[in-house]
């Protein structure tokens, strides 16, 4: 709980303490509740590596912001071959570079953030690993878990598969993110009318560098970072010492209930 790791919670919560409070608690008990993508962040084992390399997050360069302040990111989840990795590798790997980021960027936790997620290449088998309870888990730890202020959602190069999976990403968005959404198809001058494209790479239609550099730049930055990623490792909540009644995942995500409900047609 050092000075720097309370300030972007802070920073997060625009300073509010009982928010800040609240986050950081969701934050640490998520990590410890799903170790699966928090544990194990060693940028040279090898699935870690490959996604790494990949480029399935790439936040734009530091010091790339848009005229209303907001830092960019582009996911790029259709780029992983499904038969040979897991929606789990490639959420720790995005998580990974996101927790580097929020630690060497001391404006990502002030700044709102635009998200922009390029699907190009996702297939259905892409789709069959992206259970409803895995996208919960992941729509909660985002939005209730980190100190950031997501300001819009784009999607590009969506295929046949998308409308399935974001369906059911769009039923635990909350009210004020699901009218944050904006899908562009492959029309990359829609994007520019929310992303000047000064601030975007190459591919995107931009003259901010390369998805290559970028990538290659988050990969040199997770490496000098594997000492500090092994210690983070340690810092989880101990669910004995908590008030009351320890925190479930049932608690956190819901997950032990029904989904038939859920409609994503």
């Amino acid at each position: 709980m050092d000075d720097w790791n309370i300030l972007r919670f802070l920073r997060g919560c625009k300073f509010s303490l009982e928010r800040t409070k609240e986050k950081m608690d969701m934050f640490y008990t998520c990590k410890t509740a799903v170790p699966e993508w928090f544990a194990n962040r060693d940028p040279d084992e090898p699935k870690m590596r490959e996604l790494l390399q990949m480029g399935v997050l790439v936040p734009t360069l530091p010091g790339t912001l848009a005229p209303n302040g907001a830092r960019i990111m582009i996911g790029r989840p259709g780029l992983r071959d499904p038969s040979n990795s897991s929606v789990g590798d490639m959420t720790r790997c995005m998580y990974t570079v996101l927790d580097v980021l929020l630690e060497e960027d001391d404006l990502v936790s002030v700044v709102v953030v635009n998200m922009v997620i390029d699907v190009q290449g996702l297939t259905f088998a892409h789709v069959a690993q992206m259970t409803a309870p895995i996208i919960k888990k992941m729509s909660t730890i985002i939005q209730d878990g980190y100190p950031m202020r997501p300001k819009a959602l784009h999607y590009i190069n969506t295929p046949a598969a998308f409308d399935t999976v974001f369906n059911i990403f769009k039923s635990f968005m909350k009210e004020k993110m699901k009218k944050r959404i904006h899908i562009h198809g492959s029309d990359l001058s829609s994007l520019h009318k929310h992303i000047p494209p000064s601030l975007l790479p190459k591919e995107y239609g931009g003259t901010n560098g390369t998805v290559e550099d970028i990538t290659r730049h988050w990969l040199k930055r997770v490496e000098a970072r594997k000492q500090w990623l092994k210690e983070d490792e340690q810092y989880k909540v101990d669910e004995s010492k908590r008030p009351g009644k320890p925190k479930t995942s049932s608690d956190l995500f819901g997950i032990e209930g029904s989904f038939r409900q859920l409609n994503v047609d």
